[in-house]
């Protein structure tokens, strides 16, 4: 049988139009999971793949429904930063974010004042626009001092509660002042320290997930 090279043609891109609707189909179907932190979530130091992002990929494949990570983290980012980029980040439209920011305004000696009003707001943005919001919390050293240690550690689950999110008390459990899970500076994970930060944050997700339905 001979085919026209019209007919080819006709056939491919029916062919190429049944892979764009079914490539929409299939991510109209997934839920987006945004990563919205630092430095600590951002993958700092690490090759992509071993970023957060790429590991939470790896704990929830072919999980029902399926869930996209976007890494919306940048390295450096306050508070403040991660505020006046908020209104960008909807764009995308995640069903769930987990929210960390706050451990550059700590380190920086700002007002724990000023952290937690940066935070109400991006969280109201977050949930005014039907996001379920997993807020993972920072916790200050006793070098800062007792009154700004107690300051800064109750911005989080004050937030938590005023807003009945999911709350992870501390993002670094387990891997904080292990230098075993920490890169060179002791500040931030490696590869083994973001395994444990994803598998601690699996049950939060689930919970959030169990929130949508």
């Amino acid at each position: 049988m001979i085919i026209s090279k019209k007919n080819s043609l006709k056939s491919v891109f029916i062919g190429l139009l049944l892979i764009f609707f079914i490539s929409n189909v299939y991510a109209e179907n997934s839920l987006k999971v945004m990563l919205y932190g630092d430095s600590l979530m951002a993958g700092y130091g690490l090759p992509q793949n071993e970023n957060l992002a790429s590991e939470l990929t790896r704990h929830f494949k072919g999980s029902n429904p399926s869930l996209t990570f976007i890494n919306a983290s940048i390295s450096g980012n306050t508070s403040k930063n991660g505020l006046s980029r908020v209104d960008w980040s909807l764009g995308d439209k995640p069903n769930i974010v987990i929210l960390c920011l706050g451990a550059n305004d700590m380190l920086r000696g700002l007002d724990p004042v000023l952290t937690n009003n940066n935070l109400d707001v991006i969280i109201t943005k977050f949930k005014t626009n039907n996001a379920i919001v997993i807020l993972a919390g920072m916790l200050s050293p006793e070098s800062m001092g007792p009154d700004y240690q107690s300051a800064f550690d109750g911005i989080y689950p004050e937030l938590s509660k005023k807003h009945s999110l999911i709350f992870m008390p501390f993002l670094l459990e387990g891997v904080a002042l292990e230098k075993s899970l920490l890169l060179a500076d002791y500040k931030h994970p490696n590869a083994m320290g973001i395994e444990v930060i994803a598998t601690n944050l699996n049950p939060y997700i689930v919970e959030a997930l169990s929130r949508l339905k």
